[in-house]
């Protein structure tokens, strides 16, 4: 008897080891194979709680994404909840109000109104996309058997009030090639956060479908348009992250599967501190290196080419004349002399080139040429012209062949260099952008691919297309209109992603705005007074802006701001290159 009781528990401990895996594929936290298949149901409402603070902890539950929103669906009728649609949210201000109808209440019946004001919302790329006004919307609820209310027709779509978007999402940068593949353009996305969803996974699926909405016609990507995963992305028994992709293209050079890591690797940048290793059905992509961090793939990433020289300083507009930032002290050449009587002027990138305003004969007159020369009239006769911007050059050290600039407020012209060495203007297509007002402001990012602009004082981005010879500014949108309304006096581009704003508001008098719209950071305030009239900003470089009292200086936005040994007058204009 006792050897039968021994075989059996002999046997027991065998079956049982058996189920311990001893060779599996490691996975990533809040992968979704891990998502436990017996996970309990969501609880039930409080009891006996009325039909207002029943939508608003509705509300509130919209943060709890796991399966399908079981949190929310509580909430709701059985009927509610097999109807309702959990599409990408609707971001509200944190401070809504849930309110009663003007209609009498039933005793089964109850309409209640969801109000509040718009922040924005995503879109099915996961981008953000900014929305502005009052909403009021109508949710029904109903008694069910247990004489509990429940909500019998909620709000299509979820929205999410903005404190509990912040918890729920996090901001991921994707990154997309410029038409000419010399430069890697960020494109921001907001991706739930685990145990939902594995981010590493979610980020390589956003990356294969492509640019975002706004900039689809403006990007480009350079894995193919069949690109797909060949598996979940996950950290490997070595550490590596690996991205496994397959059918990325057929015929693959060197210079694309380059290409291809640069855009995997930089996309990755802000998700994981891990090594990243770039696989193509299962085998690493470039049979030199496995394993990649971001400063291996600087220079198929362009970083070079949107890199300011550490010579170039910065220069002031001031009394009709070009001078130099660093001491005030005016440019060689007639720029420098005043002989323009200069009202704004741009540097091209790579510095060897200057474009200026001039004032002349009641009107404005472009003029563009090299640095410290004489600088050539362009055929473009205007009342105002905007302060010019430069596109993006060909190469690190290729001087810009063309400038931009809003002509009398209502047109766009890009000026060009032909190869004899006249500069020409060419009209660019405006027409999304005509119905919201005056441009007195614009500036081209330094990779080319976005235009900040001002327009009846307020702040708008929007994307640069390029067919052939056609130049459009497209999928127009403006940032921040709550807070910074038609205020804004002056923008540049502190970074490829992000803005400095100055404006007229006393609280807000310079602000850094992110160009998808979602976030905003204010400068410290101090010494500043407004109208803040002119920012120059630039990666590695101190943001410097001129108010009525002077031109001053900050490198972050906890720094108080510093004043400038340079003397300037009420008027005065700050620029970095570009």
């Amino acid at each position: 008897m006792k050897r039968l009781a021994l075989l059996l528990l002999v046997l027991v401990t065998l079956s049982g080891c058996a189920a311990i895996p001893t060779n599996t594929q490691p996975k990533p936290i809040g992968s979704k194979d891990s998502k436990a298949s017996n996970t309990p149901a969501a609880p039930e409402p409080l009891q006996n709680i009325d039909p207002f603070t029943l939508v608003r902890d509705f509300i509130e539950a919209t943060s709890n994404p796991d399966n399908n929103y079981a949190a929310a669906r509580a909430f709701m009728t059985p009927d509610a909840s097999r109807k309702w649609d959990t599409k990408n949210p609707t971001i509200i201000e944190t401070a809504f109000s849930t309110v009663p109808t003007s209609q009498a209440p039933q005793d089964k019946t109850q309409t209640v109104l969801l109000q509040g004001k718009y922040v924005g919302r995503l879109g099915s790329d996961n981008a953000f996309v900014p929305q502005l006004g009052d909403f009021q919307k109508p949710v029904k609820v109903e008694r069910n058997s247990e004489n509990q209310w429940r909500i019998s027709e909620p709000p299509a779509g979820i929205y999410m009030p903005q404190n509990l978007f912040n918890t729920t999402y996090r901001r991921i940068t994707l990154y997309f090639y410029n038409p000419e593949f010399t430069v890697l353009v960020p494109d921001p996305r907001y991706v739930v956060i685990p145990p939902a969803t594995s981010i590493p996974t979610r980020v390589t699926e956003l990356l294969i479908a492509g640019p975002g909405d706004a900039v689809r016609d403006t990007l480009v990507s350079a894995l193919g348009p069949d690109a797909d995963k060949f598996s979940d992305t996950r950290e490997s028994d070595d550490g590596a992250l690996e991205v496994n992709l397959t059918n990325v293209g057929k015929d693959l050079t060197p210079e694309k599967r380059k290409q291809i890591v640069a855009q995997v690797v930089k996309s990755y940048l802000g998700v994981t501190s891990s090594r990243v290793r770039v696989l193509v059905d299962g085998q690493q992509i470039l049979p030199d290196q496995r394993d990649y961090r971001p400063s291996d793939v600087s220079a198929t990433a362009g970083e070079a080419l949107l890199a300011l020289n550490a010579n170039l300083q910065g220069m002031i507009v001031a009394d009709g004349s070009v001078r130099s930032l660093t001491d005030g002290a005016p440019i060689k050449g007639p720029a420098g002399t005043g002989a323009y009587s200069v009202a704004s002027a741009a540097q091209s990138l790579d510095g060897s080139r200057l474009a200026v305003v001039s004032r002349s004969g009641g009107g404005m007159r472009l003029r563009v040429g090299e640095l410290e020369q004489e600088l050539s009239e362009v055929d473009l006769t205007a009342t105002t012209l905007s302060r010019p911007t430069w596109q993006l050059s060909s190469g690190p050290k290729e001087p810009g062949t063309e400038v931009w600039t809003a002509v009398d407020g209502t047109s766009v012209t890009r000026v060009t260099r032909s190869d004899n060495g006249s500069w020409t203007a060419k009209g660019v297509n405006i027409t999304d952008i005509v119905p919201f007002g005056s441009i007195s402001e614009l500036r081209l990012s330094r990779d080319g691919t976005r235009a900040a602009l001002v327009i009846a004082g307020k702040l708008y981005i929007a994307s640069v297309v390029r067919n052939n010879q056609d130049v459009a500014l497209r999928s127009p949108r403006q940032l921040q209109p709550s807070i910074l309304g038609s205020a804004v006096q002056s923008i540049d581009w502190l970074s490829q992603d992000v803005l400095v704003v100055s404006s007229s508001l006393p609280s807000w008098p310079v602000t850094k705005v992110y160009t998808d719209g979602y976030r905003m950071d204010r400068y410290s305030q101090s010494n500043l007074n407004v109208p803040v009239g002119s920012v120059a900003a630039a990666p590695a470089r101190q943001v410097q802006v001129v108010d009525p009292s002077g031109l001053w200086s900050a490198s972050d936005i906890t720094d108080v701001w510093r004043s400038s040994g340079i003397r300037v007058p009420m008027g005065a204009l700050v620029f970095y290159p570009g």
